[in-house]
């Protein structure tokens, strides 16, 4: 616990739903080092519930690929025109931020100048793509908080201050039961997994939904689970489902993506933080991905990882088969899902490889781990 004779304030930037989840663990675990702080910031609802004080949402702030940037480029200059006048006004102990590199990125120039010290936790992809930003990361952050194995090694070669702090979603109490079947499931349930945004789910439902339609054909016994993120209008995936999910017997659920772990055989998830999450729970999936040819184009100019599944990068070769752009279509989806239904071997296999990148994702702890980076970089800014 900090000894402190006044109020501490930290800012924090989240701008994803697993970020804004992320984000709220440890503002908890930081309240307890740090008694009588106060935290603002932009986020979602879990923040919001962990007492921050939200002074942007970071659902209107979300866009996935360059086109759809674009798009949201209006709303997202005015989020960070006030980030920074919140900065220069408050002058926080401290500034921290939770993924979102393409926004977070652009806030953190003004914390250095204001000699605000800034920790970066849940870092940017750039070892995927942007290989040369790293270099330039050094002058803007004092600490990195990385999640991911093999992100401190990369880190390291660039000489910044850099801490793998185990992923926070081993946190889960799920996973430590004693019995090591994390999934439970019938066959009788697939779960449809469209993202976090607007136009992820616009890109992604239908497809899933016509995949669905195929399963149906062969298995009529089927019933489909559709995960309905807090930062996504349900309106917008009821409107989807009444167009393409005629004749699909569905059920709509908003209680969070560990229900329909818990119930679904298998499922079909959009690339992102939900992969992994499925991998740890240990749910057979197929990752699709879609976005606009201008976004794929410049995409496969500058990625330079082979995967874009977590647990497959991390396993470092395709254990989740994943199907990209044109590839994500329903035919191939609903073959891939038709194989792992039948083919237990093939089921079996694909949990066993998840066990192992589960291992590799360090104990629980990360949000307490996180927060003693964050208590050393305030003391060391002393009042």
């Amino acid at each position: 616990m900090m000894d402190t004779d006044r109020q501490r304030c930290i800012m924090i930037i989240a701008g994803e739903a697993s970020g804004d989840l992320h984000a709220s663990k440890l503002v908890l675990a930081m309240k307890k080092k740090i008694p009588g702080s106060f935290f603002c910031g932009i986020g979602g609802s879990a923040m919001k519930e962990a007492g921050v004080r939200i002074v942007f949402d970071a659902s209107i702030l979300a866009a996935v690929g360059v086109t759809e940037s674009f798009a949201k480029m209006p709303v997202i200059l005015k989020g960070m025109r006030s980030v920074k006048h919140l900065l220069r006004d408050l002058m926080p102990d401290l500034l921290i931020l939770v993924d979102f590199p393409d926004f977070n990125l652009r806030v953190a120039p003004t914390a250095k100048k204001l000699d605000i010290p800034v920790l970066y936790y849940i870092s940017p992809q750039i070892w995927a793509w942007r290989q040369g930003r790293a270099a330039k990361l050094k002058n803007l952050v004092d600490h990195l908080a990385v999640i991911l194995p093999f992100e401190e090694e990369f880190y390291k070669k660039y000489d910044i201050p850099v801490t793998f702090v185990g992923h926070p979603l081993v946190d889960d109490p799920f996973l430590h039961r004693d019995n090591g079947d994390w999934n439970r499931a019938s066959t009788e349930f697939i779960g449809l997994l469209p993202g976090s945004r607007e136009r992820e789910v616009e890109r992604h439902l239908p497809v899933m939904l016509d995949a669905a339609r195929m399963l149906l054909d062969r298995r009529p016994e089927l019933g489909f689970l559709v995960s309905v993120a807090h930062t996504v209008e349900r309106v917008t995936i009821e409107g989807i489902v009444t167009r393409y999910g005629k004749g699909v017997p569905l059920e709509l659920v908003d209680q969070g993506v560990k229900t329909i772990f818990e119930k679904a055989a298998l499922v079909m998830a959009t690339s992102g933080t939900v992969t992994l999450e499925a991998a740890i729970y240990g749910v057979p999936e197929v990752i699709i991905y879609k976005v606009s040819p201008v976004s794929y184009w410049f995409g496969k100019w500058l990625v330079n990882v082979k995967h874009i599944g977590l647990a497959n990068l991390i396993a470092g070769r395709e254990i989740i088969p994943e199907l990209i752009q044109k590839a994500a279509n329903p035919k191939n989806i609903a073959g891939i899902c038709n194989t792992l239904m039948s083919d237990q071997n093939y089921r079996e296999s694909m949990k066993r490889e998840f066990i192992n990148v589960r291992k590799r994702l360090g104990g629980p702890g990360a949000s307490e781990r996180v927060a003693d980076i964050a208590v050393g970089l305030i003391s060391a800014g002393g009042d």
